[in-house]
């Protein structure tokens, strides 16, 4: 899935119909943008519900 926008002149970028509609994004939802080299990742920011449990297998690395 290849897509392209334009800055506008108010700094803003509309993400594709496309990609919006692969990736699931609705309006509203907040987004964090992570400087790589010369460009930048964008991702959304999970909601609290999708990190219950994330950390039930991780390792306290020898700490009780």
């Amino acid at each position: 899935m290849a897509a392209a926008a334009t800055l506008s002149s108010k700094f803003q970028i509309s993400i594709p119909k496309a990609v919006r509609y692969e990736l699931h994004w609705e309006a509203g939802q907040e987004f964090v943008f992570i400087p790589k080299d010369k460009g930048v990742l964008v991702m959304p920011v999970p909601e609290r519900k999708q990190l219950a449990g994330i950390a039930k297998v991780a390792s306290t690395g020898g700490v009780p």
